[in-house]
């Protein structure tokens, strides 16, 4: 295969992971987690949100690119 494929892939990869982070940082800031962290703990509860962003973040992007790979995968199915 060309590397240029390889470099394409990569992009693609990269702006989806990204859009799906901000995504979900965007949908995590509708939750009001203060109630459950204790108090003085700013630093502490801006790390949760950006371990949270990224692990769902990245099940979800990951499962987006797999679907993606897999549908495009279906071409191999017709004669």
């Amino acid at each position: 295969m060309d590397t240029t494929y390889f470099a394409q892939q990569a992009i693609v990869s990269m702006m989806v992971h990204l859009v799906f982070f901000a995504v979900t940082f965007w949908a995590l800031l509708a939750l009001n987690l203060e109630k459950l962290l204790k108090k003085n703990r700013v630093v502490q509860a801006r790390l949760l949100y950006v371990l949270l962003t990224i692990s769902i973040g990245s099940l979800v992007s990951s499962f987006f690119l797999d679907y993606l790979s897999w549908s495009q995968s279906l071409v191999h199915l017709l004669p």
